[in-house]
């Protein structure tokens, strides 16, 4: 047997936008008559990418396939991977990418439009909440409704009964109709059902995330042990730590479009990165447009770094200097607090100045950042004037900028572990004689 279980080739699916079909009866026609004569769909020429944020008929470098009609849109285009058993895949993107379109296809809810994919296994689907349950019925009997439509017999589904019910935490309300549950004990319910039922590919998308933060880990959790023992798992989640810390692998998702597949952690990097601006740079021009309150506002701030500003690229070992400056709009006893963060929000230090007691006026000073000690990757800077115990100015994500990896005479170029690149050792010069 082979040990691929999902193999999707040139998968693509369109929609047409505001309609169900095409949504004229000429539209129809001309597919059937094109059809019948062995030929393309007509409508698959004027499609465009599917960019969320993107208005019809406008012009945006990204949709290269824009044509003049918009009423088509591709939701998913020429997406070709393969999962093997036992693997847990993270697929991520924005809201839009075609993330959950793509499961819907995989667990055979709607059909592609171009392309297939071919399964190899008895699969379990978790895509919204209370999904494939019926209102009317009880937990109790949609538990074995969900089996049934599994494939599994009565006394498979009642073997099994104790178990989902005891970790969904609906024991109480087993047999009370679906309807009057709440949306995070759908969610329980719903992953207990489809975790424990034996299958042998579990495709979840993010509805973990309306269940609380306990159950949330036991799903992690139950997750791990499925794929421990051989099974699939196919995990969508806006969750990015759930992400690095459950899938071996993952694949972005941008568009509708396939842009990347690797370690979970380099492609949730890109993710992160991908669509995050450099800004070195920001100003105001008088404290009434600036950022803070009646106490303090923010004039400027700026990088610069490997003492010039005229470099193309800051590397790792290129110090930083972060100039600053605010109106300080009465005398008062004040700080400086700094958060250097990466785009999934782990924060890489917090560091402050001491208090002093400044007059009004415009204040400024500048924080060091030392070469040799941030890694490569994304960072963002936030910033904030403290008086009064309380943040009087406050910018987050005042600045952002890139580190490349700066390593020469090397011969590993792998990835550094770590948030910081601290260089503590040093290997003596001189050999040492026993």
């Amino acid at each position: 047997m082979s040990d691929v279980v999902i193999k999707v080739e040139n998968l693509s699916k369109q929609y047409r936008l505001g309609t169900v079909g095409t949504g004229t009866l000429s539209h129809d026609l001309n597919r059937w008559w094109c059809r019948l004569r062995g030929k393309e769909d007509p409508y698959l020429k004027v499609t465009e990418v599917n960019i969320r944020d993107h208005p019809p008929n406008s012009s945006d470098s990204r949709n290269s396939r824009s044509t003049s009609s918009p009423d088509y849109v591709w939701a998913l285009k020429d997406i070709n991977f393969e999962v093997k058993r036992g693997e847990v895949l993270g697929i991520i993107g924005k809201n839009g990418a075609g993330k959950s379109t793509l499961l819907k296809i995989l667990s055979r809810i709607t059909s592609p439009t171009q392309g297939h994919a071919k399964i190899n296994g008895r699969i379990a689907s978790l895509l919204e909440v209370g999904v494939g349950f019926h209102p009317e019925l009880t937990g109790r009997e949609n538990i074995f409704l969900n089996g049934a439509i599994m494939g599994m017999s009565k006394a498979e589904t009642a073997a099994k009964l104790d178990e989902i019910v005891d970790f969904s935490g609906c024991e109480r309300y087993v047999d009370t109709p679906v309807k009057r549950y709440s949306s995070g004990m759908k969610v329980r319910l719903g992953f207990a059902v489809a975790a424990h039922l034996d299958p042998e590919i579990l495709i979840v998308d993010e509805v973990l995330a309306v269940g609380d933060v306990e159950f949330q880990k036991k799903c992690l959790g139950k997750m791990k042990d499925i794929a421990g023992h051989g099974r699939t798992v196919l995990f969508v989640s806006h969750n990015m730590t759930a992400v690095r810390t459950l899938c071996s692998e993952a694949l972005l998702l941008r568009d509708g479009g396939f842009v990347v597949r690797g370690e979970a952690d380099a492609v949730v990097d890109a993710y992160l990165e991908g669509d995050s601006e450099e800004v070195h740079e920001v100003s105001w021009d008088s404290p009434e447009e600036a950022p803070g309150n009646k106490k303090a506002r923010i004039k400027s701030m700026r990088l610069r770094y490997g003492g010039s500003e005229k470099r193309s690229q800051i590397y790792t070992s290129t110090p930083l200097e972060i100039d600053y400056e605010f109106w300080n709009l009465r005398e008062q006893k004040v700080h400086i607090s700094t958060h250097l963060r990466k785009p999934d929000r782990t924060v890489i230090f917090n560091t402050w100045s001491e208090k002093v007691v400044a007059s009004a006026g415009v204040v400024g000073g500048t924080l060091r950042i030392p070469g040799d000690f941030l890694n490569d990757g994304f960072h963002i800077l936030d910033f904030m004037v403290v008086a009064d115990a309380k943040a009087q100015a406050k910018l987050k994500e005042g600045l952002a900028f890139m580190v490349h990896d700066g390593r020469e005479g090397s011969e590993w170029f792998g990835k550094v572990l770590g948030t910081i690149r601290p260089i503590f050792l040093r290997f003596p010069l001189e050999s040492v004689n026993a």
